[in-house]
């Protein structure tokens, strides 16, 4: 359930926090004023203000662990893709600067990267694979690693195409890694319960006056939905409104074309 909410676009993941956080409240507002339920309510009246401070404190921890967890996983993401892409470029650069035609080795890398950017990213941002780039690398690692290479360019040159290629391979797993981990959703259950139970706490401190039930409920009601719907924009690093870009790697693959 969670991880479908999650998937939603930002309108519909948005609209989903604010009819949670609407019908609590609503319900909220309610129990403390409804003639029906009004007697039973009053017989906790007194909880002072404070109180509100230590739940609000736990649900604000928790919010910004959760908040941690995600935005250093778009941070990984981030360096992960930076670091293939450099990986690639290192392998092109020295092909230019070796005193040997490394064109067919140009030609593989170009392939590499396309299906990179046009195969497997629109694919990863899917939870899905892209099985054109496996043939690919192979077809690239297959290439540097060739034994004429070595004969041509020198034993030192192969052996920076060959860590460069690895090292492709290395970000490219870490990257894939990172599209498919998800916050468990454990801690978006508790987060979510949380701010309820935070709406429950003002609620308890606001029971003489509904006006100002009301407003506090709101203000805080909308706090939480633009947090947590932010938060909640971030879960996949590569799909969703705010995502990493495959910019690095479309910039190799414009030079490797060339």
């Amino acid at each position: 359930m969670i991880k479908a909410w999650l998937d939603f676009p930002a309108f519909e993941l948005f609209a989903v926090l604010i009819a949670l956080y609407a019908t609590t409240g609503a319900a909220i507002v309610i129990a403390s004023f409804s003639p029906a339920t009004v007697v039973p309510v009053r017989r906790v009246e007194g909880v002072v203000a404070p109180f509100f401070g230590t739940v609000g404190v736990l649900f604000a921890f928790l919010t910004g662990f959760l908040a941690n967890d995600i935005t250093d996983r778009n941070r990984q993401a981030a360096r992960a893709v930076q670091s293939e892409a450099a990986e690639l470029r290192n392998i092109y650069a020295v092909s230019n600067a070796s005193v040997s035609d490394m064109g067919s080795l140009r030609l593989v890398l170009a392939k590499y990267v396309a299906a990179l950017v046009d195969d497997e990213w629109p694919a990863m941002a899917q939870d899905q694979k892209a099985h054109s780039v496996e043939s690919a690398y192979d077809a690239l690692l297959r290439e540097v690693s060739h034994p004429r290479i070595g004969q041509a360019a020198g034993a030192a040159v192969q052996t920076a195409l060959l860590n460069a290629a690895v090292g492709a391979g290395s970000a490219r797993s870490e990257r894939l890694a990172l599209a498919s981990d998800r916050t468990i959703d454990a801690k978006w259950i508790l987060v979510l319960i949380l701010g309820v139970v935070t709406q429950i706490s003002i609620g308890l401190v606001h029971l003489k006056k509904a006006g100002a039930q009301i407003a506090a409920l709101s203000v805080f009601s909308i706090a939480v939905v633009m947090a947590l719907g932010l938060i909640g924009l971030q879960e996949r690093p590569f799909s969703g409104d705010i995502r990493v870009e495959p910019g690095p790697l479309a910039e190799v693959a414009k030079i490797a074309a060339e």
